[in-house]
């Protein structure tokens, strides 16, 4: 079972993908802000990390680029991608909200390589 990293700071966002991620049998272990994902960053390994672009204690690309930096395959989702730099974006596969969970599913069976 791949284990995910899922940082988004609005609860209702984050608590449904969790739900999609777990029905889909992957692990899933959550946080709010940029702080809280650094933390869980340095003290488990996960194969994949899910970031929200605007967090309230800064940006999510710099988590995916933290991740990405560790050899951990990145998935960057937002709400807001004409306010981002288009290189930050490109570095990472991303997603635009809403995401669908069929969508979201699809693409994170290819970055782990389950499909």
């Amino acid at each position: 079972m791949a284990r995910i990293l899922l940082v988004e700071d609005d609860p209702d966002v984050r608590l449904l993908l969790e739900h999609v991620l777990l029905g889909a049998e992957y692990g899933a272990d959550g946080a709010e802000t940029l702080a809280q994902a650094r933390a869980l960053l340095g003290s488990a390994s996960y194969d994949l990390v899910i970031a929200d672009a605007r967090l309230p204690d800064g940006s999510g690309i710099e988590i995916a680029d933290a991740a990405k930096a560790m050899g951990m395959k990145t998935l960057v989702i937002t709400g807001y991608a004409l306010q981002h730099d288009g290189d930050e974006l490109r570095r990472h596969e991303y997603l635009l909200k809403p995401v669908r969970p069929s969508e979201l599913l699809l693409t994170l069976r290819r970055l782990i390589g389950e499909g």
